[in-house]
């Protein structure tokens, strides 16, 4: 059923994953400004990533030329599998922390004051708000939700880019959508 829906409607299922990011965002910021959670560092990657992925599936589902969405797809698709790699680090820091855990700087301040060569091994060694667990669900922390939801996400992207190469040139199919 899933995958008749994806071969009749790719277009309406990359705005359903736009969508679906764009209400983990609004998500992410009631915790953060009604709950009162501050992000730490790798939590605003994930963000960027969120954004990355929303934008680009809508850019994909606007417009009807294969070539067009299915190159937006796969940016998205990149940009999702860089979101579950930033949630699994984040994750195993929280399962493993280091035995100094020191709250570092954060994001913007990392950014703002080291070189991008040296932001970035900062950012993803983690600090001690990075290893923090402030909230769960089902017994999960946001970072191991967030690394189930570019998952899910990447692997819907990667169903909608393998059905549109392989049944792309049927007649009636609907992956022809110019």
């Amino acid at each position: 059923m899933v995958l008749n829906w994806i071969d009749q409607a790719p277009r309406r299922v990359l705005a359903l994953v736009s969508v679906a990011c764009v209400a983990m965002l609004a998500f992410g910021m009631y915790l953060q400004h009604v709950v009162g959670l501050e992000p730490c560092p790798m939590c605003i990657v994930q963000r960027y990533a969120l954004i990355g992925v929303a934008v680009f599936t809508a850019l994909a589902s606007a417009r009807g030329s294969r070539g067009w969405w299915m190159t937006w797809a796969l940016l998205a698709v990149i940009t999702a599998g860089f979101g579950a790699f930033v949630a699994a680090r984040q994750s195993w820091l929280q399962w493993y922390p280091p035995e100094i855990a020191t709250c570092g700087r954060d994001f913007y301040g990392m950014i703002e004051n080291y070189p991008i060569s040296r932001a970035i091994p900062m950012i993803f060694r983690g600090s001690g708000d990075c290893t923090a667990i402030d909230w769960t669900f089902l017994g999960g922390s946001i970072a191991n939700w967030s690394f189930i939801c570019f998952v899910g996400f990447g692997l819907v992207l990667l169903a909608v880019l393998v059905r549109a190469l392989k049944g792309g040139n049927k007649r009636g199919s609907g992956y022809s959508m110019a």
